[in-house]
């Protein structure tokens, strides 16, 4: 395999991705961060070189922030196919997420305080589904198919009329799996629930229309799709009742209080610009390359096999188990020859349990313990997959040898 050193140059020009302080040949957690573009990392730079400017003064200076922010509403509005004053800007999206549950169930009359999330759902929302559980407010859990995707039929069966809010993720962060949301949410809507989803992994990878999906509220987070760490979004549809969760001034309307984050909010609408148009693009050789790693990894690895195959996908994304591995060692393994893959969420990096999405697909534990994400970018290459395959075949069968007992 070509060193570190023969990548380290294509990397810090771009063609890959970058960390900075950290090269990295061959980048494939774009799931995790996607590096930031040139124009969103220029449009963070020029706006913190600017000078001060808090965007709720009056003053020219503080009236050129402002301008910021409304061209970056405009962007991430569009984004989703939404309207600008229906954005709230945000620090991530597990701020959005936590503020979508939080927040409508705050609002929610008595009778309806009905929380139903499904088994899949990213840490931030399951995780403070089970904090409001254990605050005293029902949550149902809707447990999914064995190919990552949460049957409507089944959803629906969990909907009342106590039910306040249902959360169905648009595009499964560790699988890719998309879900059905504009069913789920007619089934929902009919019950007179509202319906969030969260579309953090979905943004700038596939098309997102806010009206034909049905939601009333939608998540998105900036470094997902080349922007900066620190900014995100949540998209309320005009006239849904959200009780803000950060408290202070006026800011956002009202629903989130708190000077914003100019420079990294205006960086994030450059980048749902970019991710507007490559979504429209469609998937393109990035699906064409994820479907080559695939196919290649599952002919020269016996016992290998994707998880979510058969349900549709979003185009970047494949989830792989190689039984008789454990994926914690694989990945050290790929990082020793410089690639960067991850097990799952990043948010879950450094638990010791296994992936909550895999166990809820009912797969065997072996399998879930097994399992690696590869999610690829625009700037993946042949090249790279050629190595990739390479490296992954290697390292498992050196794996598989250890495990056994024999060198």
């Amino acid at each position: 395999m070509p060193s570190q050193g023969a990548y380290a140059g294509r990397f810090a020009a771009g063609t890959s991705g970058c960390i900075v302080g950290i090269t990295v040949p061959i980048y494939l957690d774009w799931n995790a961060t996607a590096p930031i573009s040139p124009a969103a990392a220029d449009m963070f730079a020029r706006v913190l070189a600017g000078g001060p400017g808090n965007a709720s003064s009056i003053h020219r200076v503080g009236q050129a922030a402002k301008a910021r922010l409304d061209d970056a509403r405009d962007a991430v509005a569009a984004l989703v196919g939404g309207d600008a004053a229906e954005v709230v800007f945000t620090s991530g999206g597990s701020e959005s997420d936590n503020l979508a549950l939080r927040g409508v169930l705050a609002a929610a009359p008595p009778t309806r305080q009905r929380l139903v999330v499904t088994a899949l759902e990213h840490d931030a929302v399951i995780n403070t589904a089970r904090a409001l559980a254990a605050e005293g407010r029902p949550v149902t859990v809707v447990a999914v198919e064995a190919n990552g995707a949460v049957d409507p039929g089944r959803l629906a069966d969990a909907v009342g009329d106590d039910t306040a809010l249902v959360s169905v993720m648009l595009a499964n962060n560790e699988t890719g799996v998309i879900q059905a949301v504009d069913a789920c949410a007619r089934h929902a809507r009919a019950c007179g629930a509202l319906v969030h989803t969260d579309a953090v992994q979905a943004a700038g990878k596939i098309p997102i229309a806010v009206r034909a999906l049905g939601v009333d509220l939608l998540s998105v987070s900036a470094h997902k799709f080349g922007g900066p760490h620190g900014a995100g979004a949540l998209w309320i549809r005009r006239g849904v009742a959200v009780r803000a969760q950060i408290t202070g001034g006026r800011q956002e309307r009202g629903r989130r209080a708190g000077t914003e984050n100019v420079a990294a909010v205006a960086a994030m609408g450059v980048a749902a610009h970019e991710a507007r148009a490559a979504a429209a693009a469609g998937e393109g050789p990035v699906a064409a390359r994820r479907d080559r790693l695939e196919r290649e990894l599952l002919a020269a690895i016996d016992g290998a096999v994707v998880n979510g195959a058969g349900a549709p996908r979003i185009p970047n994304t494949s989830n792989i188990s190689f039984p008789g591995v454990e994926g914690e060692s694989l990945v050290i393994a790929l990082d020793l020859e410089g690639i960067a893959v991850s097990t799952g969420s990043a948010c879950a990096s450094g638990s010791l349990e296994p992936s909550h999405v895999l166990r809820a697909m009912h797969l065997p534990p072996a399998r879930v313990q097994s399992a690696v994400r590869f999610s690829l970018g625009p700037t993946t290459t042949d090249d790279d997959i050629t190595i990739v395959v390479a490296a992954v075949t290697r390292a498992v069968a050196r794996l598989r040898r250890l495990s056994s007992g024999r060198r």
